[in-house]
């Protein structure tokens, strides 16, 4: 599918100038004695330039560049890698990489991986524990030093292979007693337990609950009706969620209790899509209607009216994972391998009436 607003324009060129503008071929051949010889450099100095370019001159290093470019040679980074045991990658995996709650932990998880010589290969597992696994076993055959993990591994098998492999795995976004290894993360039963204890001093007692099917969200409800101290009205929609399930998800629950008075959502997008719906219905938010949302995304501030949300530190899941980590693969100790960052409920005008 193209855009409407892409124009692709063929033009033919004469087999001269076709020659005339090709890019030098890529071979597996060519080997870096060819790229030193073109630089004239020694070996050992093109070998440095390549790896550790910051050690030698500027004039070097673009020589070498230019070399590397008119031969075509293409860089053996497994190479080095199998001397130092070391791959120099991390492999990280995340339900959905455009839900906005997970984007701030990928951006510094990068960034801190990056400045100490790492790079970060991404897998959307899509909430399927098939595919999750799956992820794992190629990113193990891919000689990752390390594994992030957005939630906690499920299975047994191959939680005791990574613990046979001695693989260094940081599991995120959630809490447990018993971690596979390392974890940064929070608890999502106390979240929704804290969201319920906001609303009951409100003064709400008609309220409904919004949340996509993945099993924290669910945990996020169950801490809710516990804290509320009943079952609640709940609209489940398929994660990952978004603003025209948000809709539909109210529409369900005013069908289901025409006074509701309050609407907790497992995610920001799925509250945008309630404030929508419910100023399509004209209820006014909050004077008829208050929402909370979760997730703490850059969005919810500038919704109308702004949303009131859990606010969860993505940003500090990413560097600490990152801290830990790199920690292990140096080889030291890790005095503290559990990291609780907590949340805040950040209130805003969807309930500050």
């Amino acid at each position: 599918m193209f855009d409407d607003n892409v124009v692709i324009v063929n033009v033919k060129k004469t087999p001269a100038q076709a020659r005339k503008s090709a890019p030098a071929p890529r071979s597996r051949s060519t080997t870096l004695h060819d790229v030193a010889a073109k630089a004239g450099v020694s070996l050992v100095t093109a070998s440095r330039a390549l790896r550790s370019p910051a050690i030698v001159s500027a004039e070097t290093l673009a020589r070498v560049q230019r070399a590397v470019e008119a031969t075509g040679y293409i860089p053996n980074l497994l190479a080095g890698g199998l001397k130092s045991r070391r791959s120099m990658t991390v492999g990280a995996l995340v339900p959905f990489i455009g839900v906005p709650q997970f984007l701030p932990t990928v951006q510094t998880l990068t960034a801190e991986l990056d400045h100490a010589g790492y790079q970060l290969i991404l897998g959307q597992t899509g909430y399927d524990r098939a595919r999750e696994a799956a992820l794992v076993e190629t990113m193990l055959g891919r000689r990752v030093d390390g594994l992030v993990i957005a939630g906690l591994l499920k299975s047994t098998s191959l939680s005791r292979r990574l613990r046979d492999l001695a693989v260094p795995v940081v599991e995120t976004w959630d809490l447990t007693e018993r971690p596979l290894d390392m974890l940064v993360g929070f608890s999502h039963l106390r979240v929704g337990s804290a969201v319920g204890g906001f609303f009951l001093a409100k003064g709400w007692r008609r309220v409904g609950v919004a949340t996509g099917d993945d099993e924290r969200a669910l945990s996020r409800r169950d801490g809710f009706a516990a804290a509320i101290g009943r079952d609640v009205p709940t609209a489940l929609v398929k994660a990952p969620s978004n603003l025209a399930l948000g809709r539909s998800a109210l529409a369900e629950l005013l069908r289901r209790e025409p006074r509701l008075r309050a609407v907790f959502c497992s995610s920001d997008g799925l509250a945008s899509g309630v404030l929508t719906e419910a100023r399509a219905r004209g209820l006014r938010v909050p004077e008829d209607l208050a929402v909370v949302g979760f997730g703490g995304a850059d969005f919810a501030a500038y919704l109308e009216p702004s949303l009131t949300t859990v606010h969860v530190d993505g940003s500090a899941i990413g560097a600490q994972a990152a801290r830990l980590l790199l920690a292990r693969c140096r080889g030291e100790e890790v005095a503290q391998p559990v990291v609780d960052v907590g949340f805040s409920i950040v209130e805003r005008r969807s309930t500050a009436g």
